[in-house]
């Protein structure tokens, strides 16, 4: 597809940069986006660069979201929808967009690839089950390399005790961290509830699972209360100054009958500051949790 510059009556100009409800249309459109030749690349960086040109800017991050959506694709594995992921990776490739410097002889392209991929990565550590707030540097980069080393070594199912011992020399991990990390990720995401087909419901897990003394509130409850009476967590949050501790307990360790968190809305409502003041108050006291429990 040749070059050209996004007008504002380009029929894709209005495309939002959140994949929205329909995922599969917005990747539709991303792909229609010329890919800019070097010279239309710097010209628009020079442009956004030294005159603040903001239509130059747009263009340069609307024709790089297909960009984001072949990085996203490298996470599914993680458990996360795909539509957030590409969103997170969008305020990565924005964030790349602002530092570039073309004069330098990169391309944005390849610039961009490592914000996406931090931002993405950086949202994965805060929402994934199997990475808490205790994880040390090595064990997230275990998480994040253990399925590119099992290819590398040509291991298809389970890693073996010495295999294990390998990747852990690689990772600065002890083996039985790999052999843990393993188990969990190879769990796939199963569908509760059975699909119809033929008009009879196909056997699932529901109509195995249920227990007298397993009803989900109650498990979650006793997790949560777990993690409540934990001496280390309760330290490491009293620690903290009563607003960040107040943020950090609604949002990821709330006890109520309700159930869920707190929104980072209703927390800015609640202290009369913005949302995204909001997450900067959680990432910084998580930050300090992760500090102090290490």
């Amino acid at each position: 597809m040749s070059a050209q510059a996004l007008t504002a009556d380009h029929p894709l100009a209005t495309l939002s940069l959140s994949p929205g409800g329909n995922l599969d249309a917005y990747v539709r459109a991303v792909q229609q986006f010329p890919i800019l030749s070097p010279e239309r690349e710097e010209a628009l960086a020079l442009r956004f660069r030294t005159m603040n040109d903001l239509e130059a800017a747009r263009e340069l991050v609307l024709t790089h979201l297909r960009l984001v959506v072949s990085v996203s694709r490298q996470f599914k594995g993680y458990g996360l929808p795909q539509a957030d992921l590409i969103q997170e990776g969008n305020i990565g490739l924005m964030k790349a967009v602002k530092r570039f410097d073309p004069t330098r002889g990169v391309r944005l392209v390849s610039f961009a690839m490592l914000w996406i991929k931090a931002e993405i990565h950086e949202y994965i550590l805060r929402n994934w089950q199997l990475v808490k707030i205790a994880t040390t540097k090595a064990q997230r980069k275990l998480f994040f390399n253990l399925r590119s080393i099992k290819q590398t070594l040509g291991i298809q199912d389970g890693v073996s005790d010495d295999q294990a011992k390998t990747i852990a020399r690689q990772l600065s991990v002890e083996p039985q961290e790999v052999l843990e990390m393993d188990q969990r990720m190879a769990g796939g995401d199963i569908a509760i509830e059975g699909k119809l087909e033929d008009g009879e419901e196909s056997f699932a897990p529901i109509a195995y699972l249920a227990a007298p003394d397993a009803d989900p509130a109650q498990v979650v409850e006793r997790q949560q209360s777990a993690s409540l009476q934990s001496e280390g967590l309760l330290r490491a949050l009293n620690a903290l100054d009563e607003r960040s501790r107040e943020i950090v307990i609604a949002r990821w360790l709330r006890e109520d009958d309700e159930g869920g968190s707190t929104t980072l809305q209703e927390l800015a409502d609640r202290y009369g500051i913005s949302a995204e003041r909001v997450r900067q108050i959680e990432v910084a006291a998580l930050k300090k949790l992760k500090a102090h429990l290490t």
